[in-house]
């Protein structure tokens, strides 16, 4: 493909860690002939990035990521914006304005500042652009005001938090505008559904790269069963209640280690936990790893447990990707069937569901992994099917670019 506009993705932060489904969704869409530029509202924060970042060719640029110190020049680029295209811009405006007096937030303005910046300056001229945002929170804010601005579509893919922590009238907004919206799980889809039924919606799930994530052969669990948790520090991920479970792991002699890949705001909270429970011995914070040392950790694990809970600000996870990775390569999973979990993890067959809020149940499913073989192998070869049958990346973005392409009118 070497026709149709450029799209403009509009990112949080990039290059990140924990977003890898994004930096290789652009990968494989420059692989097929997609022409990209990454405009990212922050620079990076981790110290390292994974080695597919590499091959991504996209130009990046970053917006001025604070209205301190940034004032003058945004300021500027919207009044000759303003002063070229009055239409459009008070268009956008009015909008803002409408929108502030919704939610009260002057964040409104700073998108709105933003985009105008961007379509001023990063991609002035009149040549066919298409806006696409990760996320639907304020990069889609971004990418809905730049669309007004430059008169051109916009569209977003819609991923969990972004869906369940923001504003309904503000979302529905943005659902009714958009050219298109994709999203990642069926639960999802629902919610967006209910919101907004006229909108375009798409599910086209993440996926993973299976020729990465291949199952290791692996002999009978040694005496110290090794578990895993891969996940930031926040907390929907239920971390503590893995922690809890492991308390109790360690109060009936089972012999156990488990390895926690991920830091973020909980971290320090998590540690102290750890402390209390006496599980000093049992139980690793590993922090931050980079990609290859994570499938490293997978190889070795045993079982795989994640504690996924809706949080009191209603945030929660769709289906996470490290799911799909650790069943991938041969790793039971147990965790909680919350949101759209059950869409990959099916109770007995491909992994362990239990209630929520529960680590007593964490800590029973977690046993019965460690000493029924028979369901041990089950669950690995159950995992193993059901991501070879839905969660194939290089199938999935063949289905994200025929979004793409009937989206933005190219079929």
């Amino acid at each position: 493909m070497n026709q149709g506009p450029e799209i403009i993705f509009i990112l949080k932060g990039y290059p990140r860690i924990s977003e890898t489904f994004i930096s290789t969704e652009i990968l494989g869409l420059e692989q097929m002939g997609f022409k990209i530029r990454i405009i990212s509202m922050r620079h990076p924060r981790e110290p390292f990035v994974h080695d597919h970042i590499k091959q991504i060719r996209a130009r990046v640029d970053y917006l001025p990521a604070t209205l301190s110190g940034h004032m003058a020049g945004l300021v500027r680029h919207n009044l000759q914006l303003a002063m070229k295209r009055p239409r459009f811009y008070a268009k956008a405006l009015g909008l803002a304005l409408k929108r502030w007096t919704r939610s009260g937030k002057m964040a409104t303005f700073k998108h709105l500042l933003q985009a105008g910046f961007m379509v001023n300056s990063l991609v002035p001229g009149d040549r066919p652009l298409h806006f696409h945002a990760h996320f639907a929170h304020s990069p889609t804010s971004v990418a809905l005001f730049a669309g007004i601005l430059s008169g051109m579509p916009f569209s977003f893919f819609a991923h969990a938090k972004d869906i369940y922590t923001q504003n309904p009238a503000q979302l529905k907004e943005k659902l009714a505008l958009a050219a298109f919206t994709v999203t990642c799980t069926r639960y999802n889809l629902a919610r967006l559904k209910s919101l907004c039924p006229g909108a375009r919606l798409h599910c086209v799930y993440h996926g993973i790269n299976q020729d990465f994530f291949k199952p290791c052969k692996k002999t009978l669990p040694d005496p110290c069963f090794k578990i895993l948790t891969v996940a930031r520090h926040v907390p929907k991920k239920g971390l503590d209640l893995v922690i809890r479970a492991m308390a109790q792991l360690k109060d009936k002699g089972l012999s156990f280690h488990l390895n926690m890949i991920g830091q973020g705001d909980l971290t320090g909270e998590l540690t102290r936990l750890i402390q209390s429970l006496g599980l000093t011995d049992h139980v690793r914070l590993l922090g931050t790893l980079a990609h290859e040392q994570v499938i490293s950790h997978y190889a070795r694990a045993d079982l795989f447990m994640l504690g996924c809970r809706i949080a009191p600000d209603m945030d929660r996870d769709g289906i996470p990707n490290v799911l799909a990775e650790a069943m991938a390569m041969g790793v039971p999973v147990v965790l909680p069937g919350v949101s759209g979990i059950p869409e990959l993890v099916v109770h007995e067959k491909s992994g362990i569901l239990v209630p929520p809020e529960d680590p007593r149940a964490l800590a029973l499913a977690a046993e019965r992994v460690m000493n029924d073989p028979t369901l041990r192998e089950r669950l690995i070869q159950g995992g193993r099917k059901k991501v070879r049958a839905c969660f194939d990346r290089k199938k999935l973005i063949k289905d994200l670019a025929a979004v793409y392409k009937t989206g933005m009118g190219l079929e």
